[in-house]
């Protein structure tokens, strides 16, 4: 039976590489075009492929149905939440999840800092969005038209002296986030507090949220928060790879180096 299974399985990464008659299967998986015949049927008995007019065989549209229902019921939050843990573990620092929804980047997951002295914020409140290295992430990877309407439509408060002062800045800030992959805020809201960000990928590459780690130029510099870059990407890389399904889960290493 495992074997059945395992040869039927066979036969979705080969058509996904474009239609296939019945011989190109059965050559494919080494066995009689009886016994591929057999698993053709069943898989369009169930919709996951499809016999074409000339008789070859692509995927079906069940299968893209399953697909699309599956990554709607995803949830990132509940999939990044121990990847958020061991990195607040490792870090000692503030560790935050944001989305990009309504207009808004709102934190949806946050794991306090074990110092006395941290970031207040609260899951659930928009960011400050011209200046947040997590909204910046989530606004890079928008189209270019979006993203340009966006940054032309919001208002640029200077909360401090580093504030980004104006669409013609975010946007050249937006492109630079967009080309290196990662984003900074080094007391663009709040003199005393740093923050570096990374992007969480959904299977088509697109950014479906951002991690960040935050803390108080009190209890380490921008460069030293700089230094755990490294560690805040693998972790962003590996809540991608869960939510995603490409790569097993693997918690981050706790050598910042």
């Amino acid at each position: 039976m495992s074997q059945t299974v395992d040869r039927a399985l066979s036969i979705l990464p080969l058509l996904a590489e474009g239609p296939a008659d019945l011989g190109q299967v059965a050559d494919r998986l080494d066995v009689h075009k009886s016994t591929a015949l057999r698993l053709l049927r069943t898989l369009h008995e169930h919709g996951l492929v499809y016999r074409q007019a000339d008789q070859r065989y692509r995927l079906g549209a069940r299968l893209f149905a399953l697909a699309q229902e599956a990554m709607e019921n995803l949830d990132v939050r509940e999939i990044a939440h121990p990847h958020l843990a061991r990195l607040g573990e490792a870090c000692g620092h503030t560790v935050h999840l944001a989305v990009y929804e309504d207009g808004e980047v709102l934190y949806i997951d946050k794991v306090e800092s074990r110092y006395p002295v941290r970031m207040y914020s609260r899951i659930g409140r928009p960011v400050a969005i011209t200046v947040a290295a997590v909204a910046k992430l989530l606004l890079a990877d928008l189209p270019e038209p979006e993203r340009r309407a966006v940054a032309e439509s919001l208002d640029y408060p200077l909360y401090t002296a580093r504030s980004t002062p104006s669409a013609a800045a975010f946007l050249r800030e937006l492109q630079k986030v967009r080309e290196q992959g990662w984003a900074t805020d080094l007391g663009g809201h709040e003199e005393s507090i740093n923050c570096v960000a990374a992007p969480v990928r959904g299977a088509d590459g697109r950014v479906v949220a951002a991690l960040s780690v935050s803390a108080p130029n009190v209890v380490v510099t921008a460069d030293e928060l700089l230094a755990l870059l490294p560690l805040v990407r693998r972790t962003a890389d590996a809540v991608s790879g869960e939510y995603s399904g490409r790569a097993p889960v693997s918690a981050p290493d706790k050598d910042i180096e």
